[in-house]
């Protein structure tokens, strides 16, 4: 559990180990925001060399992740990739669908 709310686990496929947030946490560099306020510069620099997350806790508890500009750009490409396949899913099970033909039509209005 992070912040009272329970975490779901992710499964990959039907052969991979379930994983749950509390796992991945404990693979994962950690420092305490006490070494974030004293090292900064240090930790930044590291973060940008080793391209890994660094998680901050905050009086034992998880509080922020340290995530290189990259890193969270392509995290943000790929959420935005996610959330237009469940959209996508979504319109299907609502049965809101177009035929191949509508949707050239569409498209071709739309890059005019």
């Amino acid at each position: 559990m992070f912040g009272g709310a329970t975490v779901p686990h992710v499964h990959v496929t039907e052969a991979a180990c379930a994983w749950s947030s509390a796992t991945l946490v404990s693979l994962m560099r950690t420092e305490l925001v006490t070494t974030l306020k004293r090292q900064a510069t240090e930790l930044l620099a590291e973060l940008e060399r080793d391209k890994e997350p660094i998680l901050i806790t905050q009086h034992g508890l998880p509080s922020a992740y340290l995530v290189d500009v990259e890193s969270y750009r392509r995290q943000q490409e790929r959420m935005a990739i996610l959330e237009g396949i469940a959209r996508g899913e979504m319109a299907v099970a609502d049965d809101r669908l177009v035929s191949h033909e509508e949707a050239k039509e569409r498209l071709a209005r739309w890059l005019k």
